[in-house]
């Protein structure tokens, strides 16, 4: 028995409500627990690449984590719902009911308005994005196991031990560090860099939102100027970590291509950029109206049938033009053509 559509709509909302709880649950394994092991990665003696100073812990940095953390999950929420809720009510006072979605059925009672469903998809996949960005760049981190400028700063290798009498002379292994363990453990997670994925994610989310979102005029100059400004933060917010010998150049760069990859992907495949189920169904439209015929084409007459039709009946017989055979009306348009009369004709064919 197939299922309606407030019941095929409430399975699909269940099985999402899956997937994100399995998305925070495998984020949450990745930040704070030890199931994923990293990767052990060694060194050479003196590398000038991992000598940097130690710059503190990162609730230090011009960018700490909290003030990072805070304005990503709360600029585009905030952002989104102003958005939603003025282009809602501008619909309302323009009267312009079809550029709305309609009302969906979610079950035998519940309805949901299209104002709150466009606002909580767009936050729903926001957030879906937001955990996958840290999942791929935990996984990142956890696989390559890249170390910090910083790292033989909190290593404290025993050079003596080690015999690190040459500059090539490579060390692995975690006995050959004497630090502390997990600021140790935190200096060999660093590619791609967290921050830059999740501050270019954010920005770039937004902008995408804001660009295809709202076309009130004159906004042509205030578009630019906060996409740009949003862009420009992200692109600080990498080089402070640069700056401040936490990253190398290619963890930032790296993170700046994940948060980028999936905000272009969610936005371009997941939520048709921002226009909603309208576009979709438009689109669904329009292939049934190509499997249609558009123009009802009047029928012509051939040739072959007009000489059929026009040709006057010999001796009297009466026949049905109906009943006249396709060769017979092949052979007199023969004689049309060419020019041959009624009688030739006749002898032509006698």
């Amino acid at each position: 028995m197939p299922l309606r559509p407030a019941a095929l709509t409430s399975s699909m909302l269940y099985f999402q409500m899956v997937i994100m709880a399995g998305t925070v649950m495998l984020a949450y394994y990745f930040e704070y627990t030890d199931t994923f092991t990293v990767n052990v990665q060694g060194f050479f003696c003196h590398d000038s690449a991992y000598r940097k100073p130690y710059p503190g812990p990162e609730d230090s940095s011009a960018v700490p984590p909290v003030l990072l953390y805070s304005l990503a999950a709360g600029v585009p929420v905030l952002v989104i719902i102003v958005g939603e809720t003025a282009v809602f009510c501008l619909q309302l006072a323009t009267r312009d009911f079809e550029n709305q979605e309609k009302t969906i059925l979610t079950g035998d009672c519940c309805y949901i308005n299209p104002l709150v469903r466009r606002t909580v998809r767009f936050l729903g996949i926001y957030t879906f994005g937001l955990f996958a960005t840290d999942i791929f760049v935990n996984a990142g981190q956890v696989v390559t196991g890249n170390l910090a400028p910083h790292f033989l700063a909190l290593c404290k290798p025993n050079y003596t031990a080690l015999g690190c009498q040459q500059y090539t002379q490579f060390i692995s292994g975690e006995e050959a560090c004497t630090g502390n363990p997990d600021l140790i453990m935190r200096a060999r997670k660093t590619f791609p860099s967290k921050e830059a994925a999740l501050s270019v994610y954010a920005a770039m989310y937004l902008t995408m939102y804001i660009t295809n979102t709202i076309k009130a005029k004159g906004t042509r100059l205030a578009k630019p100027v906060l996409c740009l400004g949003l862009m420009c933060l992200a692109f600080l917010t990498g080089l402070n970590r640069v700056a401040e010998y936490r990253n190398h150049w290619s963890d930032v760069i790296a993170g700046f291509l994940v948060g980028i990859s999936i905000a272009v992907f969610l936005v371009v495949c997941v939520v048709n950029n921002f226009k909603g189920r309208q576009a979709e169904n438009e689109h669904i439209h329009m292939d049934n109206l190509a499997q249609m015929p558009m123009i009802s084409i009047p029928r012509v007459e051939s040739p072959l049938e007009k000489v059929c039709r026009n040709q006057p009946i010999e001796n009297g017989q009466e026949e049905n033009s109906q009943e006249r055979s396709f060769k017979d009306c092949l052979a007199r348009l023969f004689s049309w053509i060419m020019g041959i009369s009624h009688c030739e004709h006749l002898q032509l064919r006698q």
